[in-house]
């Protein structure tokens, strides 16, 4: 098969409503009804709730926004609701303990950061952005009326709710599928997205909507993405994302770090391929035609170039292979000025972001991922004496960096 690269698709309507109702999805409840309503001429209003506890996003948020992005397309009215009031609960799904309450200024400042990556994907110019502390906080006399709306056995009947009663899980966070629900009555949704770890969110807000008299929304859930390890979901508190924000070339570097078992996939939720081009590279690692090592450059061309432009995709891809098919030094090595001559090889390591900690520092070492001038340093007491000339220091693949004294 010829990996050839494609342009985004310029899809007609009636191609962009079967790729919102196929492509990437997981379920769609009502699916018949968000069906006739397509193709209505209804404007919809589709919801999609932010979780503002981090400012970082990457592929597995973008694979929501990429869906939210072909409603737009179709003339639909996106509407962001941001969980500022809901953030200081928490959402307890998938979670083991409760998290850390957010205070107004970091919901604020994880936001405008949010918007800024998610305008990449979204026209964030035509969203209707909402604050879900303009309804939830208004009494305490609503959210007890919004108590009768569900009940503690619907709640429990998600397993990790069930898992997290043994270690303490707070009345507060059982309110929260209650709450996002709550959202969905104010902001009149006719469709709402999220990822199938929100599935018992969505099906709270029919639920609630349905209490209030009002007509229910249709759900559409997206799967969950693999990150680099291609075991754990993606994100950033296991360190096997790729941002957003990522340099083309790390992007890139990352996306060909990806387990085989998941090309396919990421191809499917990442890019804008066509669909008969899925379809193909399926074939081709059934078969084995092509080596999975040139798919995954296809991959990985097509991901950034929708993120930094084709110019830096080509960039990347070739960067990629002067290092690792070439054995060459990367074109562009930043330069890290130090005022210390004599460091610690694990300060050292932490002084460039190759790592968070000492801990993590002394891991890489012990796991042989750093280099010393080409040579492997194996031992993480070693001081190390900054020469006039600088050190060249390299953490796994794709970390170089060049440090000197300054």
């Amino acid at each position: 098969m010829k990996l050839s690269k494609n342009e985004v698709p310029n899809l007609n309507k009636q191609e962009l409503k079967k790729e919102i109702l196929t492509r990437g999805v997981d379920e769609v409840i009502e699916r018949k009804h968000l069906e006739n309503a397509l193709s209505s001429g209804k404007t919809l209003r589709v919801k999609l709730g932010i979780d503002p506890t981090s400012p970082d996003l990457h592929l597995g948020h973008a694979v929501v926004l990429r869906k939210l992005r072909y409603f737009q397309d179709l003339g639909h009215k996106a509407v962001l609701i941001i969980g500022d009031f809901t953030g200081m609960i928490g959402d307890p799904s998938g979670k083991s303990k409760a998290r850390i309450p957010l205070t107004e200024k970091e919901v604020k400042t994880n936001m405008k950061e949010y918007l800024s990556q998610a305008s990449k994907i979204i026209d964030v110019k035509k969203v209707e952005v909402r604050y879900n502390s303009e309804w939830l906080g208004e009494s305490v006399k609503n959210i007890l009326e919004l108590a009768k709306a569900g009940t503690v056995q619907q709640v429990m009947q998600r397993e990790d709710f069930r898992e997290r009663i043994e270690k303490g899980l707070t009345i507060l966070e059982t309110l929260y599928p209650l709450l996002q629900g709550y959202d969905s009555v104010k902001v009149r949704a006719d469709v709402e997205l999220g990822g199938t770890d929100q599935r018992l969110n969505l099906l709270m807000g029919r639920q609630v909507q349905r209490y209030f008299g009002m007509k229910e929304q249709d759900i559409l859930t997206v799967p969950l993405i693999e990150g680099t390890d291609g075991v754990k979901k993606m994100s950033k508190s296991e360190g096997n994302y790729i941002g957003l924000r990522d340099k083309p070339a790390d992007m890139f570097g990352k996306i060909m770090s990806i387990n085989d078992n998941v090309i396919l996939k990421f191809f499917s939720l990442c890019t804008d391929i066509p669909s008969k081009d899925l379809a193909a590279i399926e074939e081709s690692l059934r078969r084995k035609h092509t080596n999975p090592r040139d798919i995954k450059a296809r991959l990985g061309y097509e991901i950034v170039k929708l993120y930094h432009g084709e110019e830096a995709a080509g960039e990347a891809e070739s960067e990629f292979n002067k290092i690792f098919q070439q054995k060459k030094l990367p074109t562009r090595i930043p330069v890290k000025n130090i005022k210390k001559g004599d460091i610690s090889l694990v300060e050292l390591i932490c002084t460039i972001g190759a790592a968070n900690s000492k801990s993590e520092a002394r891991r890489l070492v012990e796991q042989g991922a750093v280099r010393l001038d080409h040579a492997r340093a194996l031992d993480h007491k070693e001081k190390i004496k900054i020469p006039s000339g600088g050190t060249l220091v390299q953490v796994g693949k794709r970390k170089f960096v060049r440090v000197k004294l300054g």
